[in-house]
């Protein structure tokens, strides 16, 4: 699907190859990659990059080297809406410093919101699923429906949208036009206009396939915010019934349950907070979310962290808010239900609200059902199954939703050690951005 030739010169080089040795293994993989190309010219490209990677090699100074943590994405499981993915996000802040957001990165939100004369402007974005590449049209609607999703969650109405697709050299052009038809599908549905966007390839040259990636953002405006820090002891959680997105989506096509996706096709989120937003009782809710990072998982950890207290999730009625043909699945695959995106919506409000909320909801055709609580306590998540509490802790990655994952899951570093070197890489940053600014940005 994707090969990057700058990276494979970088390696062939490094490791004492000789020059002509690494063209004529370059010009072979070029070659294999781009049929329609001839030997010569293959050659040629093969040259010119290795003079570029030539050009690159033995730099320094802070603007054009970087020391490695030693620890890869993969190993790490970023982006996997695990324990390591949690970990590296909450570097974040630290790089960043202190903004003058009303919700800023810091807390963990699935949206960030700035104050403008009395009204609070959200922006968020989501990247499509990375194994959703060769199923642009799903990746683009997934993405804008996870991307809406943030800013509803935030207590906003979403106001416009925008694309950015990456596609590596070799892809076809028909992608860019079937994702956004994915966008716009979503944008039209939803009445939230797409307005700009952008359209690359990976890599440029130097990435060879047809490897698809790419995000889409939105923009809101809210009176009334519902970030995960509002949620405080005595609140109640519920949560509605939930078909997933991307990730439901992909465990089906990759575990040959292609007749599943479908299910996935649906705006049930949007339309039951659209009418949450139109409702009086939306400025009783505390704070919502949705059921993604790491399904319940990681989502009610994350909350409890950010809101500093307990939160206690009922497993009784959770199975229940499953699309029967997903949870169907789910089981057929042995995959965990609490720790895979269901895309659901998570309500945190005072239970006197409750049932005022589990009808609007249902105005819109959703169901929806209590399914925990919030106490005093650490900040912790807890599981309560036949009236006992049992640890609910996000795993190091999510659960794993195909047959490739599930064999990654067997290999891991020790994570205290590559937390270090994770830590030690964010604060060798956040040093070089202060030298950076004092030496180019304060003239």
């Amino acid at each position: 699907m994707g090969m990057d030739i700058e990276e494979m010169t970088r390696r062939c080089l490094a490791g004492g190859t000789s020059d002509e040795e690494c063209a004529r293994r370059l010009q072979s993989h070029i070659c294999s990659k781009k049929p329609r190309v001839s030997p010569d010219y293959a050659l040629e490209l093969a040259r010119a990059v290795m003079t570029e990677v030539a050009n690159t090699t033995g730099l320094a100074g802070d603007l054009l080297t970087f020391e490695p943590s030693g620890v890869t994405m993969g190993e790490f499981g970023v982006g996997s809406r695990g324990a390591g993915d949690f970990f590296a996000h909450r570097q974040f802040p630290k790089i960043i410093g202190t903004t003058g957001a009303s919700v800023g990165v810091d807390e963990m939100d699935d949206a960030g919101a700035v104050e403008a004369d009395g009204t609070y402007i959200i922006t968020t974005v989501d990247g499509m699923h990375s194994r959703l590449s060769d199923f642009p049209f799903l990746a683009g609607f997934h993405v804008t429906r996870a991307t809406l999703r943030d800013v509803y969650v935030m207590g906003a109405r979403p106001v416009a949208l925008l694309s950015d697709i990456h596609v590596a050299d070799d892809g076809d052009v028909a992608k860019i036009f079937e994702y956004t038809a994915g966008v716009a599908a979503v944008s039209e549905a939803m009445g939230v206009p797409l307005v700009t966007g952008s359209t690359l390839r990976i890599g440029g040259d130097m990435v060879l396939g047809s490897r698809m990636t790419g995000c889409v953002g939105a923009v809101g405006v809210a009176e009334h915010l519902t970030a995960r820090r509002s949620t405080v002891p005595g609140d109640v959680l519920l949560m509605t019934e939930g078909a997933g997105g991307g990730t439901i989506a992909t465990a089906a096509l990759y575990s040959g349950f292609p007749g599943v996706v479908g299910e996935t096709i649906n705006l049930h989120f949007l339309r039951a907070s659209e009418a949450l937003l139109d409702a009086d009782i939306l400025t009783e809710i505390h704070s919502m979310t949705d059921v993604t990072n790491g399904g319940l998982r990681g989502d009610v950890y994350e909350m409890a962290e950010t809101a500093g207290c307990r939160i206690v999730v009922d497993e009784a009625p959770l199975r229940s808010l499953i699309n029967p043909a997903v949870r169907e699945m789910l089981d057929a695959l042995n995959i965990d239900h609490l720790g895979v995106s269901l895309d659901a919506l998570l309500v945190v409000a005072p239970p006197e609200a409750a049932k005022e909320i589990i009808r609007v909801v249902a105005s819109a055709g959703v169901l929806m059902k209590e399914i925990g609580y919030v106490t005093e306590g650490p900040s912790d998540s807890k599981l309560l199954i036949e009236g006992e509490l049992h640890d609910f802790l996000p795993r190091f990655r999510e659960s794993a939703y195909t047959p490739v994952k599930k064999v990654v899951d067997t290999h891991q570093r020790d994570f205290d050690e590559m937390k270090d070197a994770v830590e030690g890489a964010a604060e060798r940053a956040r040093q070089k951005k202060e030298r950076v600014m004092q030496e180019y940005l304060t003239r």
